[in-house]
This record gives C-alpha cells, structure tokens and sequence, in this order.
C-alpha cells in the first residue's frame, strides 16, 4: 500500500528551507572563501537536480494492508523504546552510508566525553591530512590548517556541517589516524550489533568497503539518543558559525517539523541521498532510515511519507502493569515454597493500532533456594494474532532463604514420596 500524504511540489517557505538545509545559505568573508562558497553552490544546485529514482520498494509489516512503497534502495522504522522494527524494505542489506558514518563518529567523541577520555574545550589541531582544501565535493567546516579547536567545536562541525574536516581531524586526536580511527568504529559496531557494517574512514567518503544497512544505522542512531543524552540536542541545532562561515543543517525536515529532532543526511554519488531521522509525538518517539534515494527532497518528503504512516498506524500498550505480580514460582528448599514474580522495570510496546495483546507467563520450574530479590526467575511473552512481538525478563519480587537442615530433610521426603 502506497500512501501519499505530502504534496510533491513543497511550498515556498520549505523551499527556503531546503535551501538553509543544502548549506547554501553560507556566509563568509574574504575573496578566496568567496569563491570556494560560489564553487559550492553551484556544486550544490548541480548534485540537487534528481536522477533517476529507484523502484519504490514495499516494506514488509505487521499492520494490516502493508506499509508504503517507498523509492529508496532501502528504509526502516524503528521503535525508539523497544527497538522493534515496525516496518522495513531491504533492511540488512550493505549499502554506502555516506556521511551517515559520522553519526558513528560523534558518537564516539560522545562517548568519550561523557567517560572523562576528552573534555569539551581540549584543542585539536588541523593536520594538512584532516584539512578540506574548499572542494566543492565534500561538506567541510573549514578549519584552518594547522589550527586548533575546541572538542565540542569539532563535535557540532560533524553534526551539523557534517565536516569532512572536523572528523578527519578528531579520529585523528583521538586513535593518531584514521584508520586507527577506524578500528575504533568497528569495534563500536560490533559491541552495538550493527552486524552488516564496515568502516573504513570516518567520513564516510566511498570505498568499496565501507558499507552499512538500515537496520544497523538505526541501531546506531538508538544508541545516541540513549546514551549520548548530554549531546544529542545538537542533532536538532539548524546552523553552526566557526570561522566566521555560517552553514546551516541539511536535514530539511528540521525546519518544517517540531517533533524532529535529529539525526542525520548522507550524500554521495554512490550512496544517494540518505537521511536517518527521529521524531517523538505523544510520548512515542519513532526513528526512521532512508538510504539511496534520488534527492535530497525525496529522503525529506519519504520520510514524512513514513513517520506519519508510523505514527497513525503504531500505539503504545503496556500489556502488564508495574509492581503487579504475575505469578509465583515454586521454590525448593527454602523458608517460603513460592516466591512472587513480576516485570524489573516498566514494559511498554509499540503495537498496530487496536491490536489485541496477550501475555503468556514462563517460570523456572526447578527454583532452589536461596533466591534474591531482583534475581531473574523467567520471561513474560506477548504475542498478537498468535505472533510473539516482544518479551521480558521476570524477577523474584522477594528474598527466599534457604530453609535449616530438618526442613529442607522433610523437604527431600516429600519430594521423594510425592507428596
């Protein structure tokens, strides 16, 4: 099922917006930054002229009637809370991620700044190696050769510039260069799961193997509003000024949705136009990824098209409440024979609306004391139509100790007899 609910032709004021989002909007001084900004434009204008779009790919989905046919190689909608895939085309398939790599690449500067390894006004020097000489062809923050800036500078020059330049300059602080950079990134992914990437560089510049797949780019994108929460307003900052050069954020949908608030676009010749993209209505947030479509207004209006099939076609259910006991378990050898069992912590799903959920409940049957309170003692399972779509760890709501010798002997008796 196709659904089309943006028109084709955007209004003046998106325009203007896609325009601010191009990074056309620049402001500079001096000559020699004039005409590296004209060059860039007019590189811009040329890239912005739509090849041809891909076949519209049909996603696969529990909702009734399908999810829409979108014309990307391949896109995914996540649930931010519980990470279930809600609808999907060619989701694990490698694909070039463009500068959707730097979303990785932040979030390693994220990382170490949250654990001490960086702080926010350490200087990191432009090696002639990380400096963007103004070419037209890649997104730079331009830095000076040879200079210095602050981490958290370099940290909004890769999120919303997207600079070549800043990440080329900050794998190469942190691991002495950017394949060592690299290596970091791999090992990242693979703690995180991403299990069809590659990293090459940290840029996202094309390699042949360099790859990623939407399944995995949502992966990453969940982990940074997770546990980058101290930076992860700046995926929502619309422009960035560092040398006197004002480039605005690329990701359009800024500027015309207030529930945006992130993440990241992608571009090459090879990749296409990319967009990783996140937005929370009504207390649900939603993450979406377009990968290779045609420009840089069609990963916008798709991912519109997708985030409000999404939110008109997903709810949130808590299918047990918190505190309430499910069941109880039976304990051997203990001062109490049972022990009562429910959630952690809250559980919530994302669910097609007015879908049913029921809940099926499986305990450890050979439960020995002792048994700590919080100790797991078996899951919860939902299921809807008769299909599991989520489950949950179940613990021991108290302490069961283990009972003194003549109880747990009497204990052995019975057991052996039956009784």
């Amino acid at each position: 099922m196709s659904i089309n609910l943006i028109p084709r032709k955007l209004s003046s004021n998106l325009l203007l917006a896609a325009a601010i989002a191009a990074g056309t909007l620049i402001s500079g001084s001096g000559s020699a930054m004039a005409a590296q900004h004209d060059a860039k434009r007019a590189a811009v204008r040329k890239a912005t002229a739509a090849a041809p779009a891909p076949a519209p790919a049909a996603g696969q989905t529990a909702v009734t009637g399908g999810a829409p046919a979108l014309a990307a190689k391949a896109w995914l909608l996540m649930d931010f809370d519980s990470g279930q895939i809600l609808a999907s085309a060619n989701p694990d398939e490698a694909l070039p991620p463009a500068s959707l790599t730097k979303m990785m690449t932040s979030f390693i500067v994220e990382q170490a700044l949250r654990s001490g390894k960086l702080k926010k006004d350490d200087l990191v020097t432009t090696s002639q190696n990380a400096w963007c000489r103004g070419s037209s062809t890649e997104s730079c923050m331009y830095l000076p050769l040879n200079g210095q800036a602050t981490v958290i500078d370099i940290l909004r020059g890769i999120i919303i510039q997207s600079g070549n330049d800043a990440s080329k300059a900050i794998a190469e602080h942190m691991a002495g260069s950017e394949e060592g950079f690299a290596k970091l990134m791999n090992a990242e992914a693979k703690r995180l799961g991403m299990t069809h990437t590659n990293f090459v560089n940290a840029t996202g510049l094309p390699h042949p193997e360099h790859k990623s797949s939407a399944r995995d780019l949502a992966i990453l994108a969940r982990a940074i509003i997770r546990d980058s929460s101290d930076y992860y307003a700046i995926y929502a900052e619309r422009d960035f000024k560092y040398n006197n050069i004002k480039q605005g954020n690329r990701n359009a949908l800024l500027y015309t949705d207030p529930t945006v608030d992130g993440l990241k676009t992608g571009h090459t010749e090879e990749a296409g136009y990319c967009l990783v993209t996140s937005s929370k209505r009504n207390g649900m947030r939603l993450i979406t990824v377009i990968l290779n479509t045609n420009s840089a207004n069609a990963r916008a209006d798709q991912t519109r098209t997708l985030l409000a099939w999404g939110f008109g076609n997903f709810e949130k259910a808590t299918p047990i409440q918190p505190n309430t006991s499910v069941g109880a378990a039976k304990v051997s050898f203990g001062k109490a024979d049972t022990v009562a069992a429910g959630l952690a912590s809250p559980w919530t799903l994302t669910v097609p609306r007015g879908q049913q959920v029921q809940t099926s409940v499986q305990l450890q049957p050979d439960l020995q004391a002792p048994v700590a309170k919080g100790a797991v003692i078996g899951k919860v399972v939902a299921t809807s139509n008769g299909q599991p779509v989520a489950e949950a760890p179940l613990v021991a709501q108290a302490d069961v100790e283990r009972a003194g010798f003549m109880l747990r002997m009497w204990q052995h008796v019975t057991r052996l007899f039956g009784k």
